[in-house]
């Protein structure tokens, strides 16, 4: 019989009024229980981190309580009022803000454009554009985050995206704000920026629940700690006194040892080189006589800040951007700028858009597992889709990572980020 949540010490911000209140939640996608009888508060100012390892169910929680899904039993409260279940407009005019790990935003319209956008009934005589620009620039000085009001979201960075959802949350009014990993794709500078908002946030009285696992940036940005494993509520936390440690072992429900570097390899001769290359300056992101030597056996870091010219050498070395100057070199080939060529020789990526470029959400799990390779033999042959051998792949790939959420045949956007990465 399992035992009931390990509970701690609470914080200091027990004293302020409860803005949320989850009682009871449970919900079931086929065999697959994703939450089961989670109760939790939330109180006014607070932090709230929300731990667990993929899978844990926590996306589906936090769907439930955004109205995304309706939960098969339990209810929620919002300031002391009933919040109607699946109905994301009611969750808005609640006040809950909903910052997604994978950003929903239009590349194609400017900042302004996305904040504004589902804001203003359709049979308005005219759109009041200088209102909510001028509300747009307050909210961002308010909380520190400078964005431009008409550059096309397509040309922001990952950083600046996630600073364009925010503020669109903010501008519907959102008094508690739920944070979706959102350093997952952050650079270490972003990160502090982003810290620095929420700091902002909470000392205006917003309160929020911060997804994670990074247990150090839990630590530092957290009041109280609830960790989820296999859909329930095995432990809370308050956040000062607690170890990572004894976050892993309630995640993972056994201890964890911590890890060890391991000493320097050696490393084998070049296996890609880049010597002198540039790419179109017009392009974003451009890059500027850049070389580099990667070795067999060898990882190598590229650091700076987001905007630099990490994603051109990454577009540049699958394929999907061409150099206008120098050389490049695979393995003692020249390199050509085709995809399906560096993939059938071995070249991999694991982009930071998971959703957009990683997979293909509307195609199954075993389809995703096979896609870049669907040209091979071992996967099809005259033109038609081996699918018993692409299946095959599927599930090895499934059982090897680990990867939950669905069985073959559920379309991948149906799966968590983490678990979407294990099947990148």
């Amino acid at each position: 019989m399992s035992r009931g949540p390990v509970m701690a010490t609470e914080p200091a911000s027990v004293a302020a009024p409860v803005v949320l209140r989850l009682a009871g939640i449970s919900k079931r996608f086929g065999a697959v229980q994703a939450n089961e009888g989670i109760s939790l508060t939330l109180r006014q100012g607070e932090v709230l981190a929300l731990l667990g390892e993929n899978g844990a169910g926590k996306s589906t929680l936090m769907s439930i309580l955004f109205g995304q899904y309706v939960a098969d039993s339990g209810h929620i409260e919002v300031f002391g009022q009933p919040l109607p279940p699946g109905q994301p407009r009611a969750a808005l005019a609640a006040g809950i803000g909903m910052v997604h790990q994978h950003f929903a935003l239009a590349d194609n319209l400017t900042v302004l454009d996305n904040v504004m956008l589902g804001t203003e009934p359709l049979w308005a005589l005219r759109s009041r554009r200088a209102a909510a620009r001028e509300r747009l620039l307050a909210e961002g000085r308010r909380f520190g985050l400078a964005v431009d009001p008409d550059a096309p979201v397509g040309h922001l960075s990952v950083g600046e995206r996630q600073r364009v959802e925010i503020l669109k949350a903010l501008y519907r009014g959102a008094r508690i704000l739920i944070l979706d990993e959102p350093t997952a794709m952050l650079t270490p500078q972003e990160s502090e920026a982003l810290f620095a908002t929420l700091s902002r946030m909470v000392a205006e009285g917003l309160s929020l629940i911060f997804i994670s696992h990074k247990l150090d940036e839990v630590a530092r940005v957290a009041d109280r700690v609830a960790v989820l494993r296999h859909g329930r509520l095995v432990a809370e936390f308050a956040s000062h006194g607690v170890s990572p440690g004894e976050l892993a072992s309630a995640m993972v429900g056994h201890a964890v040892a911590p890890g060890e570097r391991q000493p320097a390899r050696q490393v084998g001769a070049p296996v890609c080189t880049l010597a002198g290359v540039s790419t179109d300056a017009r392009e974003r992101e451009a890059l500027r006589g850049v070389s580099l030597t990667l070795h067999s056996g060898e990882l190598v870091a590229v650091a700076g800040v987001s905007g630099n010219g990490q994603a051109a050498l990454a577009e540049l070395l699958c394929g999907t951007r061409r150099a206008s100057a120098g050389q490049l070199r695979l393995a003692g080939e020249a390199w050509r700028a085709d995809p399906a060529w560096l993939v059938r020789r071995g070249v991999a990526r694991i982009p930071e858009d998971r959703r957009g470029v990683g997979v293909v959400g509307d195609l199954p799990v075993w389809e995703n597992a096979v896609a870049e390779r669907l040209a091979t033999p071992a996967f099809s042959r005259w033109g038609w889709v081996r699918r018993r051998a692409a299946r095959a792949q599927a599930e090895r790939i499934v059982r090897a990572f680990d990867v939950r959420g669905g069985g073959l045949d559920s379309p991948a956007r149906a799966l968590s980020g983490g678990n979407m990465q294990k099947l990148i």
